[in-house]
């Protein structure tokens, strides 16, 4: 496939940049599948409403990452008794319901979170929560670390991408 970019908008939502002979190749396949294809996915569009109010970025990762995204700006807390933080750090020790629970809790309960920021070595431990997210908002992205390169066969969406294409 001649793709020369891919920028994702959010875990249902990719903008891919492709050579102009690959797009006038696919996009009669596309169409064709699409208007014929009584089993053809659906597509879900978010409204306003749905991002509105989502401004900060949150992230489960390694020490060195959340340090860094730290340093950044995109820490945040939330006022109130129950104060929460818009950041997981994983080590070894880390159980994985720990790391379950913060990746609900960004992606469910808290609304203001318009993008989750997982390290790939970390989204392999919650992979069938990660493979089986779905929503718009808040868009899951995995990222690589700085002790594990990131390696795209594990990247569900690039591997949505893929079943996009028929690849």
């Amino acid at each position: 496939m001649d793709v020369y970019g891919v920028n994702t908008v959010s875990s249902t939502c990719l903008i891919l940049y492709l050579t102009p002979s690959h797009f006038h190749s696919k996009l009669w396949e596309w169409l064709d599948y699409y208007t014929n294809n009584p089993r053809r996915p659906t597509i879900e569009m978010a409204s306003q409403a749905d991002f509105k109010d989502r401004q900060f970025l949150a992230v489960i990762g390694d020490e060195d990452s959340v340090t860094g995204l730290l340093l950044a700006g995109i820490g945040h807390v939330t006022a109130g008794a129950d104060a929460q933080k818009n950041f997981l750090v994983v080590d070894s020790r880390t159980e994985t319901a720990a790391i379950e629970s913060a990746f609900d809790r960004f992606t469910q309960e808290r609304k203001d979170i318009g993008i989750v920021l997982i390290n790939q070595h970390v989204a392999d431990k919650i992979r069938h929560r990660i493979d089986t997210y779905t929503a718009a908002f808040p868009a899951v992205l995995e990222v690589p670390s700085k002790d594990h390169p990131y390696d795209p066969e594990k990247d569900s969406v690039l591997r949505r991408v893929r079943r996009l294409f028929g690849e």
